[in-house]
């Protein structure tokens, strides 16, 4: 079975080099891509249209088809090549699939992974691999041909790995960089968030990339030319500029049951050494309980208490533990410095939720893999990148910037020459630079599980609706 399959791909590789893209091939694929990210839609009809034998059916739902493709886009707020034709009767069948695709540099990488996925999904039944435990280099076990077979497929192994029970650095090479595109940590042990990428269907992981793509392209399509974009799975920032990337960070979000919410604002200020006013509600939950274990914590942490009146309130450690017990009648302000839940710098936009950008006093935590750990905020690593590109971009003020650059304790808010749109998103799969597909783990449980519709099955609609297409002997496009 194992050596059938890997014949099967590698006929797929140097067919699929024959194989003229012919403008019915082009079309499949995008009916292929939106069935996926809308199985609501009439897209499973138009694939078997399309894809089956009869001229006469094709010729009648043709414009119908064409239209459908393009009223979706609009919806979405893409505008495609095929809205600026006033007449469609002079364009060749090719010049029309290709009018009717979005015009974004990851379209044409998207759908040839989205057509390996089915391909694969097709061929093998993708049984569940269930070592037992843990997976490390060097180890034997009876699961390591299939693991080794399933990275090579994924395009995760650079050649079909030797047959063997052992854990072998080929291997471990492999799975390391698997691990990697996964968002997970690179250790090269398989164990269970490893294995759960690795038992994943190709059909889901399609419809995964499709869905993140069309949420993806119809976003940007709006968006404006300058930005600060936050991916919340991906664990990642962006500050953009005249439509180019100009600084990347790795960023800590809410952890599952504090969400950071999916969002849009305008960033109004930045804050030097800010201060921090312990919300409500996190002052109950984290806050109140390690005061009423040590009174000492409020000292300790240099926060300042006030009264609903603002006044100074002063008591002894035993005092503020006996406190705690009860209603608390306090507001907790935590003083500027390298203690500060804020570290040195905030960066602010108004909002109900109580959200911002900001610095950490714990830079350490950018190193976990899984980065779920605040109460709501975006803790950015690069914030003093970030900042100097405020200060030399929008700040006001440039003087006292530059005077309290030495500074650590005076709080000083700083106005902007214009709001910067701050975008907080939730895309869990795409497509990057190198052509690597990328995928995270759904931290807030937002995906809803689609319908698996027809294209999914391993009996094909048609034996033409097969996504052949150009694509390497080597799986090197990873899925």
């Amino acid at each position: 079975m194992q050596v059938s399959l890997m014949m099967s791909l590698m006929c797929f590789g140097v067919c699929a080099k024959i194989q003229p893209h012919t403008a019915e091939r082009a079309l499949t694929e995008h009916l292929q891509l939106l069935a996926l990210a809308d199985p609501s839609g009439d897209w499973q009809q138009y694939l078997e249209i399309v894809s089956g034998q009869s001229y006469a059916d094709k010729l009648e739902f043709k414009d119908e088809i064409y239209q459908q493709i393009n009223q979706f886009w609009q919806h979405k707020n893409v505008v495609l090549p095929f809205s600026r034709f006033k007449n469609h009767s002079n364009l060749s069948s090719q010049q029309i699939a290709l009018a009717l695709e979005p015009n974004v540099s990851d379209y044409l990488a998207v759908k040839n992974i989205i057509r390996k996925l089915l391909w694969l999904g097709q061929q093998s039944s993708w049984e569940t691999i269930a070592p037992g435990g843990l997976l490390r280099l060097g180890d034997s076990h009876r699961t390591i041909n299939a693991i080794a077979l399933r990275l090579w497929l994924l395009g995760d192994a650079a050649k079909p790995l030797e047959l063997t029970s052992v854990y072998s650095s080929e291997l471990h090479l492999a799975v390391v960089r698997f691990q990697a595109r996964h968002g997970l940590k690179t250790d090269g042990v398989i164990g269970p968030q490893t294995l759960f990428w690795l038992n994943r269907t190709p059909y889901k992981k399609a419809q995964i990339l499709a869905q993140s793509f069309v949420e993806k392209t119809s976003y940007l399509a709006t968006i404006e030319p300058r930005y600060i974009l936050v991916n919340i799975p991906a664990y990642k920032m962006e500050l953009v500029d005249k439509q180019r990337l100009v600084l990347s960070s790795r960023v800590i979000v809410g952890k599952s049951y504090r969400q950071t919410p999916v969002f849009k604002g305008e960033i109004s200020n930045i804050v030097i050494n800010p201060t921090w006013t312990v919300p409500r509600k996190l002052l109950r939950r984290d806050v109140l309980p390690k005061i009423k274990g040590d009174g000492h914590y409020v000292a300790e942490q240099q926060f300042d208490v006030f009264d609903y009146q603002g006044k100074v309130v002063k008591k002894s450690p035993l005092q503020w533990q006996q406190e705690a017990t009860g209603r608390f009648p306090y507001r907790l302000v935590q003083r500027p410095g390298s203690h500060n839940a804020l570290g040195r710098y905030k960066i602010h936009f108004q909002n109900d939720l109580n959200v911002y950008l900001h610095d950490t006093p714990t830079p350490e935590l950018f190193n976990e893999p899984q980065r779920a750990l605040s109460s709501g905020c975006v803790r950015i690593e690069a914030i003093q990148e970030l900042a100097d590109w405020f200060a030399n971009n929008l700040v006001i003020d440039k003087r006292t910037w530059k005077r309290l650059q030495s500074d650590y304790e005076t709080t000083q808010w700083f106005s902007l020459k214009q709001t910067l749109p701050v975008h907080f998103v939730y895309w869990s799969s795409w497509v990057n630079e190198q052509q690597v597909a990328q995928f995270r783990n759904d931290i807030y449980q937002k995906l809803i599980p689609q319908v698996q519709t027809q294209i999914a099955s391993a009996q094909p609609v048609s034996q033409n609706a097969l996504p052949i297409g150009p694509l390497p002997l080597n799986p090197a496009v990873e899925m």
